[in-house]
């Protein structure tokens, strides 16, 4: 989405932007493979990736279907409807994405081109880009995150919630969920829906958050006045949004206790698992030892360059929160201390000046980008307006590095405006001339 949205703000300035994805046509994000919630969070009205245009907004794609009634009618966007949104979206803006394309170095240099490695079925092959944008979602700069001992058990004992739940892997089992919050819910209702015997969500919380305090911040300044923020703000902010956490949807809880076959054990953080040589799983919880088939780890992404060895490259050589900046007493965070200090462009800053010439011509457009930004490049309330701040800075980026070709073109520029026959030149008369 973020991709799209912002590819589509650069053809609406004259530029043209090549999209690169692995996955097959239409399949892109996780809108129709690894997410499992049944309707989106965000409210029907937010205009997502639109760019201010109405004809573009998901609604005016939906009226065109079911008609103003069935518009009104509609409580939230159901999952699969909004990827069919993205492919018209895409499709009638006719966008440049290849698809089974994955990129497999990305190397910048110092003559200000960046060096592509991109696999295709067929072959690998060599491309040079001015600029490169990573619009790489919730995966951002690293995947999904596990605690260490997870990586104890059998990979048929075990997955991340992101890593596309199949119904097979359920059925007629005891399924442990570890995690509270939104992809938990999804997760354990998928497992219940495939025929789950029972669910059991292992929550380290003594209570799930109620309220989500974002929105109580959700408004036109945030977005646009976010990123101008000193940077004990910007610190302070997404320290406290991370701290409180964000509560799963109701229907998405609902979805999962409606069932009668779910525990909700809070206040369980689970510390140790091992194998049951009976088959299954041994989970030792912070006050009981529970019992399962197989367990889902909902456990959410973190930045880690070592699952991206295609940024290798260059990762090392980016400026991080921590190279710069020291957390106030009481709000250390070390989620936040290893996202990427960016500049004004969403451009990635280089640790050591000088030890990676051209970094500053990659960019970050996805979840990393949270504490410079705000939450302007992933999530649908804001992609709009993310996408146009870093198509624009992109756009003068690449007018300011060709602006001899500019002045150039400026100083041979010769169409007329006037062709000389519009007007007679004249004298002043013989008594004006004696003054």
């Amino acid at each position: 989405m973020a991709g799209l949205a912002l590819a589509a703000e650069l053809r609406h300035l004259g530029v043209a932007a090549v999209i690169f994805d692995q996955s097959p046509a239409g399949f892109e994000g996780p809108w129709a493979t690894t997410a499992r919630m049944e309707t989106l969070r965000s409210p029907k009205q937010l205009t997502g990736p639109a760019l201010g245009l109405p004809a573009l907004t998901f609604r005016a794609w939906y009226e065109a279907q079911f008609g103003a009634d069935g518009w009104a009618a509609l409580d939230k966007i159901p999952r699969l409807q909004w990827a069919e949104y993205l492919r018209w979206y895409r499709k009638v803006l006719a966008l440049d994405v290849r698809n089974e394309h994955r990129v497999s170095r990305v190397a910048p240099r110092a003559d200000g081109l960046v060096e592509l490695d991109v696999m295709t079925p067929g072959q690998t092959r060599f491309m040079l880009a001015r600029h490169v944008v990573l619009a790489t979602g919730r995966d951002g700069l690293g995947g999904p995150w596990v605690p260490d001992f997870a990586r104890q058990l059998p990979d048929h004992l075990w997955a991340h919630s992101a890593a596309g739940l199949q119904d097979d892997w359920f059925e007629g089992k005891r399924v442990a969920v570890i995690g509270g919050g939104a992809s938990a819910m999804d997760s354990a209702a998928t497992a219940l829906e495939a025929g789950a015997q029972r669910v059991d969500l292992l929550i380290r919380r003594a209570k799930l958050p109620r309220v989500n305090k974002g929105k109580g911040v959700g408004n036109p300044g945030m977005v646009h006045g976010y990123w101008r923020l000193p940077d004990i703000w910007k610190w302070r902010i997404r320290h406290y949004l991370n701290k409180q956490q964000v509560p799963p949807p109701r229907g998405s809880t609902l979805r999962v206790s409606n069932s009668g076959r779910a525990r909700f054990l809070l206040d369980n953080p689970v510390l140790a698992v091992e194998v049951n040589p009976a088959g299954g799983v041994w989970l030792q919880t912070s006050k009981a030892r529970i019992e399962a088939d197989f367990v889902v780890f909902a456990t959410g992404f973190r930045t880690d360059f070592e699952q991206r060895p295609e940024f290798a490259p260059f990762s090392s050589h980016i400026r991080v929160w921590q190279e710069r900046f020291e957390a106030p007493e009481g709000e250390t965070d070390s989620e936040l201390a290893v996202l990427p200090d960016l500049g004004n462009c969403f451009e990635f800053q280089e640790k050591t000046p000088g030890g990676c010439p051209g970094l500053n011509h990659i960019h970050c457009f996805s979840y990393p980008a949270a504490l410079s930004y705000g939450a302007v490049s992933g999530d649908i309330p804001a992609i709009s307006e993310g996408s146009k701040r870093l198509a624009h800075a992109l756009v003068g980026l690449l007018f300011n590095e060709d602006i001899a070709l500019h002045f150039e073109s400026m100083r041979t520029y010769a169409e007329p405006e006037l062709l000389g026959d519009e007007w007679v030149a004249s004298e002043p008369t013989a008594e004006e001339l004696r003054l």
